[in-house]
């Protein structure tokens, strides 16, 4: 069964940095793209960050670029979310996904169940 975890949300101060991770399984991990979300209450899922299945390619959504760096460790099964200069904006719940290509719409086969992040000012 495809099970998408993620660690590493909590509660951090504006400026400040997180690492979010997302150990899959019961896939091969490296046929897929990978991808990150965020939902804040009331809104809904966006797009954060997406890398091709090799980790060449990264895109992100421009509210985080410059920011956030998205990375994968194949050897791992684990996709990693960098996230710096943290702001009270990007306060929501993140979730990873997995899809057979990288993607910016939210339409993933595979989903984790998400990690709250939390940036207080």
């Amino acid at each position: 069964q495809v099970q998408l975890v993620e660690s590493g949300g909590g509660l951090v101060q504006a400026g400040g940095s997180l690492r979010l991770s997302c150990t899959a399984s019961g896939y091969t991990f490296s046929n897929y793209a990978m991808g990150w979300f965020r939902q804040a209450p009331g809104k809904e899922r966006e797009f954060v960050a997406a890398i091709s299945r090799g980790g060449i390619n990264r895109y992100y959504a421009d509210s985080v670029k410059g920011r956030f760096t998205i990375s994968r460790d194949n050897a791992k099964n684990t996709v990693y979310l960098q996230m710096n200069s943290l702001k009270p904006e990007d306060t929501a719940v993140y979730y990873c996904a997995a899809n057979p290509v990288p993607s910016t719409r939210v339409a993933y086969e595979y989903w984790g169940r998400g990690t709250q992040v939390t940036v207080s000012s």
